[in-house]
């Protein structure tokens, strides 16, 4: 079983969606193609998928782009992937029972069973959950400009520089 760059980059995207909530922001797919480092047009169609399983919701206009569908806390990592058409599958015969021959292989209940905790477990990931995992570990999301009206990318670059001084200091006392 491989997880493909669909589920990948559908859950960073949802992500960056959810970094922008509290703020109540509608965000273009082009910032989000820009910050998340995916092609604009293979967002498109994610967000297709997305949009159709209401996972996401389309705001028109000059402010316009996409919003969660759902709070992150209601929000899975397995519907993320359902609505990319992400089949998480470990038999060889995608769940037929025809994997030798015709015939249930030897191995066909164990794979089956693995499938189903992996269902489980993503099933009981939410994008919240995700988010606080990330923020535990010091991996900081992009948010809506600052109320000083300065774009994150200022403030991003800001808090490099500010490391790239704390560590010059450091290998320079050393």
């Amino acid at each position: 079983m491989r997880v493909t760059s669909k589920a990948h980059y559908a859950l960073r995207a949802l992500l960056d969606l959810a970094n922008h909530e509290p703020n109540r922001c509608a965000v273009s797919l082009a910032a989000i193609a820009e910050r998340q480092d995916i092609s604009l047009s293979y967002l498109e169609q994610l967000f297709a998928g997305l949009r159709r399983k209401g996972l996401v919701v389309g705001i028109r206009g000059p402010r316009g782009g996409y919003r969660l569908g759902g709070r992150p806390e209601d929000i899975s990592v397995a519907q993320v992937t359902a609505a990319v058409s992400e089949n998480m599958d470990t038999t060889r015969c995608r769940g037929e029972g025809n994997c030798q021959h015709g015939a249930i292989c030897l191995t066909h209940h164990l794979w089956e069973a693995l499938n189903e905790h992996i269902r489980n477990y993503l099933q009981g990931i939410t994008l919240a959950d995700v988010m606080a995992r990330e923020t535990e570990s010091g991996s900081s999301g992009s948010r809506c400009p600052s109320a000083s009206g300065k774009d994150e990318r200022i403030e991003a670059v800001e808090q490099l520089q500010g490391s790239a001084s704390a560590f010059k200091e450091q290998t320079e006392s050393n």
